[in-house]
């Protein structure tokens, strides 16, 4: 028949036993920790004390102050990001860097950064062992820049440009020293790098600008000559001959052509005012003539002399006549002079009409040219521009090298970095701390001497007690055993009188606990205990409590389940269903089938078992003589009967075979009086009392019976 495992009892952690049992070793425990404070002050003693020191420095471009780049405003945002301080921080832990701060230092000279010059005695052992690697085996300037890269650090300082550099060592002027030299070695790398690049340019750009110069000749002689070739030759900076031809042609055509039709116009004038007979006063190239001024002012003269000589004479006079008569020739001689006038305007039209025809005749010319030119243009100005081009960069290279070679000098050349705090030797050192130590270690030591205490407790199974969820119904109905009658109520105060009327055997004067019950078994090698639970399962989980207990303290202990809850065998064993007590009663298994193993502790127990229970009590007589065969090979053998009274204990256990313990939780004086003379009756005169729980008082003491 298969069985499937049991489900295990709860138990829960007795923490006042933790503590106590810490507390009983607390002798050990100071020792410890006081030894291990002696240790760590010794051991801080014996190490050398370490120093520290830091250099920063920060991250930046710097020009020199003469830089033509001064004028361009650059941001180190973008110049300097954290990718490339990260790089700077590569750098500075770079080999390179690393041997030549050694080398100036000359750290090669001190123990301290070469472990081959102080090798200790365990080292050398464990050399010839084949467990390290021989120092001398590696090179020196390997186990120097080992060395030097354990005691070095190189980080930057999250949110910023600053890289800290620190450095330890047994030296305080050296802890200090070192990054110093470091960042200087840094800060000459970065100009020496910058002057390398700026001498690479040069050396670059020298022959570069040679060549240029050649292409700009050789491109500025090919456009003069296609200038020549094509007639294009200029005579200001931009217009060439024909351009400047038509511009003035176009220009004075224009100016002609204003000139032609203003002499036709004020012809015309003339003309319509000879015509229509209008006085020629309204014309003004008529009253322009010199003659005509001079005529003009002729007639004004006779004219006065007539109208003076009117108020004397009359119009038949001859001097009247002849005033008239050189009046009338004053007025030929204008008309006269205004045809001449009219003619000369004509002759100016005429003039400038063939004048136009002529430059316009010049003009049609000069555009046919002007075309051709324009094709012919297309191939200068593409030889212009790469004339153009190549003068261009000419200049930029000159400008270049004129920079470059201003840059000869270290000093002219700043690095991209700016120290901010140099390095000074410390006062104190910052390893070993001996106050935090000792107190770390005194601290560590009580805590893991109290821990290995309460592990001890918790695997030897006395720190554990059954939950208090585990009610009396866990009992099997149908056994041999009878059901245990719980009462309430703390046990009582006991009177002088009482305690001398009750034959209990109390194993100290105010202890009642499971390990004094051991202690007082151990102590007087006690074989055979016969365990009483009248409070059921409860009064039964202190027993198997007593055998982890006596297990704990080093001694064989086997516990034999008589009860009918088979509460123990649940505690204690792996399964419920294990071969057990009943079954070797039976005869189906022999002694050693029915041990087996506690699971929390390195006490036996011997189940309940499967068999029959009835079939199993008619051979109750036979238990005595195997718990007789039991003791051969154990310390003590604790039979626990559970909730059994006397006169079933009676059939189980001699009076005289061993010891009778109760085991009490709850229980008033009358109880406790009428179970002691249960027991006197059926032969048992000294009987213990065990409780989980301290008493306020104890319960009596040895006595004999009444």
């Amino acid at each position: 028949m298969s069985v499937g495992p049991a489900t295990q009892p709860d138990v829960d952690i007795d923490i006042g036993r933790l503590f106590r049992a810490v507390w009983d070793k607390k002798a050990l425990v100071a020792a410890l920790t006081i030894g291990a404070a002696a240790l760590a002050f010794v051991v801080t003693g014996m190490i050398n004390p370490l120093y520290k020191s830091e250099t920063r420095v920060l991250i930046e471009t710097r020009e020199p102050v003469y830089s033509s780049d001064q004028t361009q405003p650059q941001t180190d945002a973008v110049l300097l990001d954290e990718r490339a301080v990260t790089s700077q921080v590569e750098i500075l832990r770079s080999t390179d860097l690393v041997k030549q701060v050694a080398r100036e230092l000359d750290l090669s000279s001190r123990e301290e950064f070469d472990p081959a010059a102080n090798t200790s005695s365990v080292g050398a052992v464990m050399i010839m062992l084949g467990l390290k690697k021989d120092p001398h085996e590696i090179p020196a300037d390997e186990r120097i820049l080992k060395e030097f890269y354990k005691k070095l650090e190189v980080y930057a300082v999250p949110g910023s440009r600053v890289i800290g550099v620190e450095f330890s060592s047994e030296d305080a002027a050296l802890a200090a020293a070192v990054p110093n030299a470091l960042i200087d070695a840094y800060l000459a790398f970065q100009s020496g790098a910058k002057l390398e690049t700026n001498t690479d340019a040069s050396a670059w750009l020298e022959p570069e600008i040679m060549r240029l110069r050649e292409k700009v000749r050789e491109s500025e002689e090919k456009v003069a000559q296609y200038r020549a070739e094509r007639g294009l030759l200029l005579v200001n900076q931009q217009d060439t001959i024909a351009a400047k031809q038509l511009s003035d042609i176009s220009t004075e055509l224009s100016r002609v052509r204003a000139e032609r039709a203003d002499s036709e116009a004020r012809a015309q004038s003339v003309r319509n005012a000879l015509e229509s007979g209008q006085s020629i006063d309204a014309i003004s190239d008529v009253l322009d003539s010199p003659v005509v001024q001079r005529l003009r002012e002729s007639e004004g003269t006779i004219r006065a002399q007539i109208a003076d000589l009117s108020t004397t004479l009359l119009e038949a006079h001859p001097r009247m006549k002849g005033l008239r008569a050189q009046l009338q020739d004053v007025d030929r001689q204008i008309l006269s002079e205004t045809r001449k006038v009219l003619d000369s305007l004509e002759s100016n039209a005429r003039v400038g009409r063939i004048r136009e025809d002529e430059l316009v005749s010049q003009l049609n010319a000069l555009k046919a040219s002007s075309a051709r030119e324009g094709e012919e243009s297309v191939e200068l100005r593409s030889l212009e521009r790469e004339a153009a081009a190549q003068r261009d960069l000419l200049e930029t290279y000159l400008g270049r090298y004129r920079e470059a070679a201003s840059r000869s000098e270290p000093k002219a050349l700043p690095a991209d970095a700016r120290v901010i705090s140099r390095a000074v030797p410390a006062s104190e050192s910052y390893f070993p701390k001996k106050g935090a130590i000792i107190i770390v270690a005194s601290l560590a030591t009580f805590l893991l001497a109290a821990i290995g205490i309460m592990l001890a407790e918790l695997f030897s199974g006395r720190a554990l007690r059954p939950s208090s969820a585990m009610m009396p119904a866990q009992m099997k109905t149908g056994q041999t055993a009878a059901a245990a009658a719980t009462v309430s109520g703390d046990l009582p105060h006991q009177t002088a009188e009482a305690s001398a009327e009750l034959p209990l055997i109390a194993n100290d004067a105010d202890d009642f606990s499971v390990e004094a019950v051991a202690e007082q078994l151990i102590g007087e090698h006690v074989s055979v205990a016969v365990c009483v639970a009248p409070e059921g399962d409860e009064g039964s989980a202190a027993a198997v409590m007593l055998a982890r207990t006596v297990a704990g303290e080093g001694l064989q202990a086997l516990l034999v389940d008589l009860t009918g809850s088979a509460c123990p065998t649940e505690l204690m064993a792996e399964s419920i269903r294990l071969p057990g007590l009943t079954d070797l009663m039976c005869g189906e298994i022999n002694i050693s089938s029915s041990i087996h193993p506690d699971r929390l502790s390195s006490a036996h127990i011997i189940p309940r078992g499967n068999a029959n229970a009835r079939r199993a009590m008619r051979a109750i007589d036979r238990l005595p003589m195997i718990i007789d065969a039991l003791t051969e090979a154990y310390d003590l053998v604790i039979v626990e009967c559970g909730a059994a009274d006397a006169a079933s204990v009676a059939r189980v256990a001699r009076a005289d075979a061993g010891e009778v313990i109760l085991s009490l939780l709850r229980a008033d004086e009358e109880t406790v009086s009428q179970l002691l003379s249960d027991f006197h009756e059926q032969g048992f005169e000294n009987v213990m009392l065990m409780t989980p729980k301290e008493p306020r008082r104890p319960l009596g003491s040895r006595s004999s019976a009444a």
